[in-house]
C-alpha cells in the first residue's frame, strides 16, 4: 500500500463506536508518526493504547507511560513539550522503574503530563498497523481488562491472525532470503511482523508413502532403474510409492535474470 501526500492529509475516520476505545498490542509493532511514516518507537505486546481513530488499515492511538527524565530535553517543536535525546532511544514504562511498554527512538517528541523525582509521565499520539492491536473489554466485576478474543477463546491470550496468500506467492527463509516454497491460494497464520515483511506458518500434508506401501517385490522391478525418461513417458503411476535415488551433477550456482518467470530477479538457483 502506497500513501502519497503530506502528514496533514491524514485524518481519523469518524467512527463513534471505535473512537476512544482501549486496545492492546498483540504483536511487537512499530509506532509511527503517520501511516507508513516515521517510526517513533517499537511497542511491546500487551501494551495498552487509547484508540483515537482509524484510517484504512491503520489505527491512530495515544501511548502513555513513564520515561527517565535525564533522557529528555525541553522543546517547543510541533506544540510538544519534550524530545528524547538519549543515544539509541529510551524505554517507556508503565510506572517509574516498572514494566517496559515501548522503546522510543531518539528525536521522538512527547507531551508532558506530570513529573516525580527522576521520572516524567508522557503521552504521544501516533499510528499503528490495525492488525497488530485488539480491542479490550472489562470483564464483569473488578478483574483485569481482557481482550474479547481472549475471553471467548481461553486459554489462548490473543486470537490468531491469518493472511490470505495469493497463488504463487513466494515464501522466503527470511526477508530478502531464499525461496522455500510457493503458496497456493489459502490462509497463512501470522507469527510476527517486521516492517513490510510478515512471518507466517503454513501447515499441510505431503505425500510420503512408507517403504512397504506400493512396492513391487519382483526381482525385475527391484533391479530396474527408474529414469526421468520413464516418468516423461507416462509410466509414473506404475512406479507410484517406489523409492527412487538419482545422482545429479552440480555445475554452478546462478542468479536469475529479470526475464525469468519462475524466479524473482537475483534469486539463486543450482544449474
Amino acid at each position: 500500500m502506497l500513501l502519497v501526500g503530506a502528514s496533514a492529509a491524514f485524518f481519523p475516520t469518524s467512527e463513534p463506536l471505535l473512537a476512544q476505545a482501549t486496545v492492546h498490542v498483540s504483536l511487537e509493532e512499530n509506532f509511527r508518526r503517520e501511516p507508513q511514516g516515521q517510526v517513533l518507537g517499537r511497542v511491546n505486546p500487551g501494551t495498552p493504547l487509547r484508540r483515537v481513530g482509524v484510517q484504512g488499515s491503520w489505527t491512530q492511538a495515544s501511548l502513555e507511560g513513564w520515561i527517565w527524565t535525564a533522557s529528555l530535553q525541553t522543546t517547543e517543536r510541533e506544540g510538544m513539550d519534550l524530545v528524547v535525546v538519549e543515544e539509541g532511544g529510551e524505554n517507556l514504562r508503565d510506572n517509574p522503574s516498572g514494566t517496559i511498554l515501548a522503546r522510543l527512538d531518539r528525536g521522538t517528541l512527547l507531551e508532558e503530563l506530570e513529573r516525580v523525582t527522576g521520572w516524567t509521565r508522557v503521552r504521544r499520539t501516533g499510528w499503528i498497523w490495525s492488525a497488530s492491536v485488539a480491542a479490550v473489554t472489562r470483564a464483569s466485576g473488578s478483574g483485569p481488562a481482557v481482550s474479547r478474543a481472549a475471553a471467548a477463546e481461553s486459554p489462548r491470550a490473543a486470537p490468531s491472525e491469518f493472511l490470505r496468500a495469493r497463488e504463487g506467492s513466494a515464501i522466503l527463509s527470511a526477508p530478502d532470503g531464499d525461496t522455500l516454497a510457493t503458496a497456493a491460494s489459502g490462509d497463512l497464520e501470522v507469527l510476527a511482523r517486521e516492517g513490510s515483511w510478515v512471518r507466517v506458518r503454513m501447515e499441510g500434508w505431503v505425500w510420503s508413502p512408507r517403504a512397504s506401501e506400493g512396492r513391487q517385490d519382483s526381482e525385475e522391478t527391484a533391479s530396474s532403474p527408474l529414469t526421468p525418461d520413464d516418468l516423461a513417458a507416462g509410466d509414473g503411476p506404475v512406479h507410484e510409492g517406489s523409492r527412487v535415488t538419482w545422482t545429479v551433477q552440480f555445475i554452478s550456482l546462478e542468479r536469475a535474470e529479470a526475464v525469468r518467470t519462475d524466479f524473482y530477479e537475483g534469486e539463486p538457483f543450482i544449474l
